[in-house]
C-alpha cells in the first residue's frame, strides 16, 4: 500500500493510502485527523472539517492543488508539508514545548488557556484567607519584599504595594527585547500563571491573553536580571506597560505610552490585587524564553551543518568510508550515530551517485583531515548537547517559578526558591560551549576549501588571484567570529553577586547566559553561512561533474539566492541572503526528504531514531544496505 509522510508543525506523520485517486485534500485532511489524535489539547485544532490548510511537495516546495489526485502528483514515499490556518494554541502550563513558544513569538497562533478547578480555588484561598484571617501575614501578600520580608502592610495599601513594587522593579536598562522576544515572554509567563499556583485572578490572566492576542507589547529592556530571584527587572515592565503605564508597541500604533496602545485596541489596563504584582514578576521566563529561541536555533543550525560540511568533503574529494555504520555501531552516542546517518543519505551511494566521488575513486590519499573525517563525532556531541538543554528548557517552560507558591488544597501558601535561575543558566553556558564547535570546525574547513595546497582548486576560490580576493576576506570574518564566540563561552553561570542587602545571596546571572548563548548561536550560523557560500563556490571548479542529487539541489537553493562569484564584487549581501535561507531552514527543507527516506529504508534493527521522522509502516523490501565499500581513498 502507497505511503505518504506528512509534516504538520513540528510532527511527521506516516499516511497510508489504499486508493491513489483521492485527493490532496484527502491526504491533508487524513494527517490532520492523526496529528490532533496524538495530542492531549487535539493540538490546538477544535474541529479538523473546519480547517483550511495549503500544502506543498517538501521538495521544491511547490503548491499542491487540493483537488489533485494524489497520484497526478506525488510519487510513492513522497513528502507533503501541510500548512494550516490554525488559529489558536492552548496553554495549560504543562505541554508547552519550546517549538510552540517560538511560534507564538513569530505570531503564528493565538492563546487560549486551559483553567484547571486548581486555579478557582487558590483565587478562593487567598481572599478566603485574607478576608477571615486579619493577621494573616504571608510573604509578599501582607508584607514587604526582600529586606523588607518583615514589614507587614496594612490592609488599606495592599493594592498600593503591589503597585509600588512592579513600579520600582522596573529598572532594567539597554534595547528593547524585540516584538518577537516579547511576545515569547508574554506568553510563557502565561502558560505558568495557567498553572495555577501564584495566586492571580482570572481576570488579570484574562486581560494578559488579550494584550497578547491584540500584539500589545510592553516595553521590556534586555539587561537586568541576575536570575534569582527570578527575571525581576525584565518581567516587571512587561507587567508596567499591562497595568498601562510606561511604553508599549502594537502593529497598529508602534511605540506610544502604554495606556493609549490598550485603549487603541479596546483594552483596559489590568489592575493589580493582592499577590499579583508579585506573581506577575517573579521567575525564570526571560531566561527560559531567550532560552527556547537559542536551543531552536542551535537544533536548526546543527542539522544544516551536516548537509555544508557533506558539500564541502564533496568538493575537498574527501572519502564517506568514515561514516560506514559499523564504525559508529562500536561508539554509540545518538547524535554521533545521526550524523553518520545524514551523511550517509548525502554523500555518493547507490541511491545518488556522485561524479565528483567517481573521478577521484583511485586516488592514492588514505583518509581525510579531521575536520571532515570527525563530523560525526563532533556535530555529534552538539545534537546531544542541545538534546539534553532542551529537555531543561522545555521542563522550564511548564515549571511554576514564582514564590510564594498557593496550594490551596493544603490551605498553605509556602515560601521556595523555584525562581532560582541556575538550571536554564547552567543549561544555557552547556548550550552556548557545545554549539560553538560547529562554528570552530567549519571555520577550518573554511580554509581547506581557499587554501590551494589543501583543496587543489583556485585561491580563495577565485581566478585572476590577485585582481581579485574572493574569499579571502570572508574567511578572516568566520575567523574573527570563532574568536568572539571563544570569549562568549565563559560561563556566567559560574559568577554570582550578592543583592538586596545579602537577601539574596547567591544568583544565577542566567539572564546573560542566555543572551550570549543566542549570540554564539547567531555567529555559528554566520559562519557556516561563509562555509556553504564556499563549497557551492569550490563546485563551480569542479564542473561539470555534478555532485549527489540532494546536494545538487542545496547548491541550487544557494545559486537561487546568490550567482557564482566570477569577479570581485560586494560580498556581505551573498553572506547575509545565505544567513536567511539557514535561519528559515531553508537548507534542511530541501535536504531533508531524501534524509528520510534514506533513513526509513533501513532495517528497524539498525535504523538510528530519527528525532524529526517516525513510520507507522515496516521497510517496503527487508535488505541491508552497504555502504562504501567501493567509495573513495584506500
Amino acid at each position: 500500500m502507497p505511503r505518504y509522510t506528512v509534516h504538520i508543525r513540528d510532527e511527521w506523520l506516516a499516511v497510508p493510502c489504499r486508493d491513489p485517486t483521492y485527493t490532496i485534500q484527502w491526504l491533508g485532511y487524513e494527517a490532520l485527523k492523526r496529528y490532533t489524535k496524538n495530542k492531549p489539547d487535539n493540538g490546538g485544532i477544535d474541529a479538523v472539517k473546519d480547517i483550511r490548510f495549503v500544502a506543498r511537495r517538501c521538495q521544491g516546495q511547490g503548491l499542491l492543488d487540493g483537488d489533485d489526485t494524489i497520484e497526478d502528483v506525488l510519487e510513492d514515499n513522497d513528502f507533503q508539508h501541510v500548512l494550516s490556518s490554525l488559529q489558536n494554541l492552548f496553554l495549560d502550563g504543562n505541554s508547552l514545548t519550546s517549538t510552540d513558544l517560538v511560534n507564538l513569538g513569530r505570531g503564528l497562533y493565538k492563546i487560549k488557556v486551559i483553567i484547571y478547578l486548581r486555579f478557582s480555588l487558590v483565587i478562593r484561598y487567598i481572599y478566603i484567607s485574607f478576608f477571615f484571617s486579619p493577621f494573616w501575614v504571608v510573604y509578599g501578600i501582607t508584607t514587604g519584599f526582600g529586606k523588607f520580608a518583615r514589614t507587614v502592610i496594612p490592609v488599606h495599601k495592599l493594592k498600593e504595594l503591589q503597585e509600588n513594587l512592579v513600579r520600582s522593579h522596573s529598572a532594567g536598562v539597554g534595547n528593547p527585547l524585540s516584538p518577537e522576544r516579547t511576545r515569547m515572554l508574554l506568553a510563557l509567563r502565561i502558560n505558568v500563571l495557567a498553572k495555577g499556583y501564584s495566586g492571580i485572578s482570572l481576570e488579570t490572566l484574562h486581560r494578559m491573553i488579550q494584550a497578547f492576542n491584540a500584539s500589545c507589547l510592553s516595553f521590556v529592556p534586555e539587561k537586568g536580571t541576575v536570575g534569582a530571584s527570578g527575571d525581576l527587572a525584565p518581567l516587571s515592565h512587561l507587567a508596567l506597560g499591562l497595568m498601562g503605564e510606561g511604553k508599549m508597541w502594537s502593529p497598529k500604533s508602534g511605540w506610544a505610552d502604554a495606556k493609549y496602545v490598550l485603549e487603541a485596541h479596546g483594552l483596559k489596563p489590568i489592575s493589580l490585587k493582592p499577590k499579583e504584582g508579585l506573581a506577575l514578576i517573579n521567575g525564570t521566563q526571560m531566561i527560559t524564553s531567550l532560552g527556547a529561541e537559542a536551543v531552536e536555533r542551535a537544533q536548526a543550525i546543527a542539522r544544516q551543518a551536516d548537509i555544508i560540511a557533506a558539500i564541502t568533503l564533496e568538493v575537498l574529494k574527501g572519502t564517506s568510508k568514515a561514516f560506514d555504520s559499523d564504525i559508529h555501531a562500536l561508539r554509540p552516542h545518538p547524535g554521533q550515530i545521526e550524523v553518520a546517518m545524514r551523511f550517509r543519505a548525502l554523500l555518493d551511494s547507490d541511491h545518488h551517485p556522485s561524479e565528483i566521488a567517481e573521478s577521484h575513486r583511485f586516488c592514492d590519499r588514505v583518509q581525510d583531515a579531521y575536520t571532515m573525517r570527525c563530523c560525526p563525532q563532533v556535530h555529534g556531541i552538539v545534537n546531544d548537547t542541545i538534546d539534553f538543554t532542551q529537555k531543561i528548557i522545555n521542563t522550564e517552560i511548564n515549571s511554576a517559578t514564582d514564590n510564594p507558591m498557593v496550594f490551596a488544597e493544603r490551605g498553605e501558601t509556602i515560601s521556595g526558591g523555584n525562581f532560582h535561575g541556575e538550571y536554564p543558566a547552567k543549561a544555557l553556558d552547556f548550550l552556548a560551549i557545545g554549539v560553538h564547535e560547529l562554528a570552530a570546525i567549519s571555520e577550518r574547513r573554511i580554509e581547506r576549501l581557499c587554501n590551494p595546497s589543501l583543496s587543489e582548486l583556485p585561491a580563495f576560490l577565485v581566478n585572476e588571484g590577485g585582481l581579485n580576493s574572493g574569499f579571502m576576506i570572508a574567511h578572516c570574518t568566520a575567523a574573527s567570529l570563532v574568536s568572539e564566540n571563544k570569549v562568549l563561552c565563559h560561563p556566567s553561570s559560574v559568577d554570582s553577586l550578592s543583592t538586596s542587602a545579602a537577601t539574596e545571596d547567591h544568583v544565577s546571572m542566567g539572564g546573560w547566559a542566555a543572551r550570549k548563548a543566542l549570540r554564539v548561536v547567531e555567529h555559528v550560523e554566520q559562519v557556516l553561512a561563509i562555509e556553504l557560500l564556499a563549497a557551492c563556490q569550490g563546485i563551480e571548479f569542479l564542473r561539470p561533474l555534478r555532485t549527489t542529487t540532494p546536494l545538487e539541489k542545496v547548491y541550487d537553493l544557494v545559486r537561487s539566492v546568490v550567482k557564482p562569484w566570477i569577479k570581485d564584487r560586494f560580498m556581505s549581501p551573498d553572506i547575509e541572503a545565505v544567513h536567511r535561507l539557514l535561519l528559515d531552514q531553508k537548507v534542511w527543507n530541501v535536504a531533508q526528504p531524501y534524509i528520510e527516506k534514506y533513513n526509513m529504508e533501513l532495517l528497524p534493527e539498525s535504523r538510528p531514531i530519527s528525532p524529526t521522522a517516525f513510520s507507522l509502516d515496516p521497510p517496503a523490501s527487508p535488505r541491508k544496505l552497504i555502504w562504501g565499500t567501493d567509495c573513495t581513498h584506500k
